[in-house]
């Protein structure tokens, strides 16, 4: 479909007919909540992964949902396009919330993608810097995040998911006061421990969810999400959590993958999306109200990472 503000009648019609069935107005309201895998749509429903994914083909064909490979897996979500928009809304207000047992099935897999994700973090705790730098020069992104960042006195920064604490380390010594949230405890036991062997104190840890961390709001200079939105369901919330957290100016800096091909990373590591893509990334940054300010990519050196070599993207991004 083309991106045009003004649909053509056969375009509106065909998008009509396309939601004008009992599975797909379930599948679009369960999509109005997050973007979800079809497998994960199949548990939802209790319906076979062929009839949900013609179903979800039909829709994507129509221009209600977008759909997005990742890997072995695919994604969908809700259609941006700004005329569709309004009419995809006017459905899903009309629709309410009756199938309440989609929305319980949700949250089910909510919960047990979050087991899954706080398992494999406690399980790898204590080697959690091992297996990075297998996969990455920690002090070229280190050195890297330095000097985008710049030396300059803050006034607070705020980690999300904070994990080992390794940020906060590198980061804190030029704030008056930081703050390192993540939903797991064992992690934060261990940013605790390797933030007061790096002589830093009055850091403030909290258990908190990323995309909604229950923060005040415009409090922070500086925002990091280092190495965790390839975890997430929905990255573009936690850009948007991101920016209600900084002051006007502050500043968002965002480490992940570029995107690969490893599915061992899926299988074993529990990453959700292999590697973040500057499309996407510019998407979610913009619906966030943030402004580019510079990126660049860190790849890998063969000879010390041989076939697991991963490149490393940053991003460093404004608030108006």
């Amino acid at each position: 479909m083309q991106p045009d503000e003004i649909l053509g009648e056969a375009a509106l019609l065909e998008a009509l007919k396309a939601m004008g069935e009992p599975t797909r107005l379930r599948l679009l309201r369960l999509l109005a909540h997050e973007e979800l895998s079809v497998m994960e749509l199949v548990r939802i429903l209790n319906q076979s992964q062929p009839r949900i994914s013609r179903h979800l083909k039909l829709m994507n064909e129509a221009g209600v949902i977008d759909r997005f490979p990742d890997g072995a897996w695919v994604f969908y979500r809700l259609s941006e396009h700004p005329a569709l928009t309004p009419l995809i809304d006017a459905v899903l207000a009309a629709l309410g919330d009756e199938e309440s047992s989609d929305l319980r099935a949700l949250e089910e897999v909510r919960a047990q993608r979050l087991d899954a994700a706080q398992g494999y973090f406690e399980n790898i705790a204590p080697v959690w810097d091992q297996i990075r730098s297998h996969y990455i020069d920690d002090a070229e992104v280190e050195t890297a995040i330095r000097a985008l960042v710049g030396d300059a006195p803050v006034e607070t920064i705020i980690d999300l998911g904070t994990g080992s604490g390794r940020m906060l380390s590198l980061l804190a010594p030029q704030a008056q006061y930081a703050i390192g949230l993540d939903l797991s405890q064992q992690m934060l036991n261990i940013a605790r421990a390797r933030t007061r062997e790096a002589g830093l104190t009055g850091i403030d840890f909290r258990h908190g969810d990323i995309l909604a961390t229950r923060l005040n709001g415009q409090s922070a200079d500086l925002v990091v999400i280092h190495q965790v939105l390839h975890f997430l369901a929905d990255p573009g919330q936690a850009l948007k959590e991101a920016a209600r957290l900084l002051k006007p100016g502050g500043r968002l800096l965002i480490v992940d993958f570029a995107p690969h091909r490893l599915e061992v990373m899926r299988d074993e590591y529990q990453h959700r999306r292999l590697g973040i893509g500057d499309d996407d990334m510019g998407h979610w940054q913009k619906a966030a109200g943030l402004q580019p300010l510079r990126s660049l990519s860190l790849p890998p050196h063969p000879e010390k990472v041989g076939d697991l070599g991963l490149t490393v993207r940053v991003w460093l991004m404004q608030k108006a």
